[in-house]
């Protein structure tokens, strides 16, 4: 999959216990302003890259998988280093195992993922401002009208999957 034309991601928790390569660029970028993810993350919003978990190479250790809410009221389950129990990624239970949203933060090089939405920006902390020109969004948004081609091609197929129970 990782080639000349597919970039390679590699990224760790803290203590280097856990350290994983992605071996694409991911389908989409959220930073997620929601109350949610301002609690589960101590901060002021989630940075995730989307990815299909088969293009997730995981290179040392193994992540410990915790059950936790969500606002949907269907959980997800955040994977975390048994050690320094920092976040790498969680699957939500929309997409199951299929769909790793990677913590953009535990990657060696996080500045060549930029958010491509920002969303849930009306519970947004007012001190924290947003880029001149970057997708916003009050709530959420119509994926169809915002995810390039290619990266709706590989959501359908992911659901694809989904529908034929492979998750």
């Amino acid at each position: 999959m990782a080639g000349a034309d597919q970039p390679v991601h590699e990224g760790r928790c803290t203590c280097g216990q856990i350290r994983y390569r992605m071996l694409s660029d991911p389908m989409f970028v959220h930073c997620c302003h929601c109350t949610w993810c301002q609690r589960e993350t101590g901060s002021a919003f989630a940075l995730n890259a989307m990815i299909e978990a088969d293009r997730v190479e995981l290179l040392a250790g193994e992540v410990e998988v915790v059950d936790t809410p969500s606002a949907s009221g269907k959980g997800q389950r955040i994977s975390r280093c048994p050690v320094c129990k920092v976040a790498v990624w969680s699957n939500y239970a929309g997409s199951g195992a299929l769909v790793r949203f990677i913590r953009v933060g535990t990657l060696l090089e996080p500045g060549r993922l930029p958010p491509d939405v920002h969303i849930f920006t009306s519970t947004r902390l007012p001190w924290v401002a947003l880029p001149e020109g970057a997708r916003v969004f009050e709530e959420y948004y119509r994926t169809g009208e915002e995810w390039p081609a290619a990266s709706l091609e590989r959501r359908a197929a992911i659901r694809a999957k989904l529908e034929a129970g492979s998750s």
